[in-house]
């Protein structure tokens, strides 16, 4: 008699049951907008559970640890953060993505990041979630553009890693996370026009 045996059922990789992604996306708002407000010290797994409106029971069966809950939603909200539009141009592509991170700086991942920077240093799995956080998330969508317009001419090849590029995101960053001051679209603009179009028209323009 052949005995066939039922895969075991797939868990999640902290240990929780499969997750109900309509839950997550409350859940995970809820963390960005206690982090804002209380920071990463305050925030215990029960205020997400009260924020988020649902059992407690739902926050433990998906994370451990406070560490694992905010490490994971850093994870899946920053791949999600910034898609480069193709519109066919170089201007407007850069454009699109500095529009984007606008939006994500002043929106609740933004506020969260920044009640974060103090404490990555002393928690690995958070400093590994950010190691690939906005700014990485940030740098591909860039190189993305980059690499269009390499094809269609409008730059030479080579400008994805260079300095060339880290420059681009550099004043958005520094008002951000260093100035207090806003950073708006209008603002976005102003690098766009006279940061970063002269920057890469100078060095990575279309070769003669």
């Amino acid at each position: 008699m052949i005995v066939t045996q039922e895969a075991p059922p797939v868990r999640s990789p902290r240990g929780g049951r499969p997750r109900d992604p309509s839950r997550d996306g409350v859940i995970r708002a809820a963390i960005l907008r206690l982090l804002a407000e209380v920071g990463y010290g305050a925030l215990t797994m029960d205020a997400v559970a009260a924020e988020a409106g649902v059992g407690k029971a739902t926050i433990y069966r998906r994370w451990r640890t406070k560490q694992d809950l905010v490490a994971d939603t850093i994870t899946e909200l920053n791949a999600t953060t910034v898609t480069p539009a193709d519109t066919g141009s170089l201007q407007t592509d850069l454009r699109e993505v500095l529009y984007s991170i606008v939006d994500v700086i002043n929106g609740p991942m933004g506020a969260a990041t920044r009640a974060l920077l103090s404490t990555v240093t002393h928690h690995p799995a958070l400093g590994e979630a950010f190691g690939d956080g906005p700014v990485g998330v940030w740098r591909r969508a860039f190189g993305q553009v980059f690499a269009r317009a390499e094809a269609r001419g409008e730059l030479r090849p080579g400008l994805a890693g260079t300095v060339v590029a880290e420059a681009l995101m550099a004043p958005l960053v520094q008002r951000w996370l260093m100035t207090g001051h806003l950073v708006t679209r209008d603002y976005a603009d102003e690098v766009l026009g006279d940061v970063a179009l002269p920057l890469l028209r100078a060095n990575w323009g279309p070769s003669a």
